[in-house]
């Protein structure tokens, strides 16, 4: 049944949180380790795995809900004979970030090894604290590092990927169901147009990106100023009706169950739903769509870097990546995973030919990515988009 939002109540939720029908609270795997992690005060679920051999040494990540394959857990253990404690403890950056802020200010652990982050919270962590809340990667441990697509390997707030490696990409457009729309979706416009039921994202850089692509700003570079028709036009969309709330991830459920017209959406969650419902279609707006990458990053205060170095190597090498984003559809980071994907068979070799999971360079020319904000410039944009949040 279609209904409006309550823009405050989902201001908490993020991106992936309701992938595959999960409830509200994290789920953990735990791989012969233990089943909760005090120091970082995690209330989630858990759920024990197989476990393995490995001498012993036990490496401890937080993560994304569904942003890992059982496959893959279990054949990380094996190869590397490691134990892993796998959290999915992450539902939001800023509400991570202050659960963890205590202890990292203090140069103190987090009962975590490896954490995965977007890009604007990766870049506070290495960039706007000093000095760096993150430790390096220990390079001998990474040789498939050389394996990072080339478009990915020197973003400005880690130009070496000293600190950060990125975990999955994601496209930001506009998704929709063709029988509510009776027509493809093209613009902002378009979107906005809608009869049916609208969402827009939680997310500020997401969603404000959008408008101001629309608004023929340049989002690399991005500004307050320059950004205030975009906000005044969601403003405005949002007090007409044209808007309907602001969603993390339970537009999946949502879009999938044909409840939302058509709504600001990722392209891993659209590749998945486009499975089972392919009225359902992603469209990069004309006026441009935002990409974005999630982090693994290493937190100040482990013991462990180098075993959380040997877990991200492990997915940087190309089958591994391709067995982990079969399940997870969004991007992968890592060169060669087309080939691997054609090697799988079965559906994963159809994800070799959908720009949603392997882009073409076409594609990519479609996309920016949302520039860094200055302290001040970012208290300007969430308290303005947090207005218009309220509103809703």
């Amino acid at each position: 049944m279609n209904q409006r939002r309550d823009a405050r109540a989902q201001m908490a939720v993020s991106r992936r949180r309701f992938l595959g029908g999960l409830g509200a609270a994290g789920g953990a795997v735990m791989l012969g380790g233990p089943a909760f992690l005090a120091a970082c005060g995690s209330s989630s679920s858990s759920k024990s795995g197989s476990s393995g051999g490995g001498g012993g040494k036990t490496v401890s990540i937080s993560n994304w809900t569904d942003y890992m394959s059982d496959q893959s857990l279990a054949d990380f253990q094996k190869t590397t004979g490691l134990k892993l404690v796998y959290t999915e403890d992450i539902n939001d950056n800023n509400e991570y970030f202050a659960k963890i802020q205590p202890n990292l200010s203090k140069g103190k652990g987090i009962g975590r090894d490896g954490m995965v982050l977007t890009d604007w919270m990766a870049s506070r962590l290495i960039n706007q604290v000093k000095p760096p809340w993150v430790q390096p990667f220990v390079e001998s441990k990474f040789p498939n590092k050389k394996n990072l697509l080339a478009a990915l390997r020197s973003p400005a707030f880690d130009p070496t990927r000293k600190y950060s490696a990125p975990w999955a990409t994601g496209v930001t457009g506009i998704a929709y169901n063709i029988k509510h729309t009776k027509k493809d979706i093209k613009t902002v416009d378009d979107f906005l147009s809608v009869a049916g039921t609208t969402t827009v994202l939680t997310e500020m850089r997401d969603t404000v990106g959008l408008f101001m692509l629309d608004d023929g700003k340049d989002i690399t570079k991005p500004s307050y100023a320059e950004a205030q028709g975009a906000f005044d036009t969601l403003s405005k969309a949002v007090s007409d009706g044209k808007i309907d709330g602001f969603n993390g991830n339970e537009y999946v459920n949502d879009l999938g169950a044909g409840n939302l017209a058509a709504a600001f959406a990722w392209s891993g969650d659209v590749a998945q739903i486009t499975l089972d419902n392919p009225d359902v279609r992603f469209a990069i707006p004309e006026s441009g769509g935002t990409l974005w990458s999630d982090n693994f990053l290493i937190p100040v205060g482990t013991e462990h870097a180098d075993l959380a170095t040997e877990f991200i190597n492990f997915f940087y090498d190309p089958h591994n990546a391709a067995v982990l984003m079969a399940n997870i559809a969004y991007i992968s980071p890592v060169e060669g995973v087309a080939e691997e994907y054609k090697k799988l068979g079965g559906d994963a070799a159809n994800l070799a030919d959908n720009p949603l999971v392997v882009p073409t360079e076409e594609f990519l020319k479609t996309v920016s990515i949302f520039g860094p904000l200055d302290d001040a410039e970012e208290q300007k944009f969430d308290k303005r988009f947090s207005q218009i949040l309220g509103s809703g």
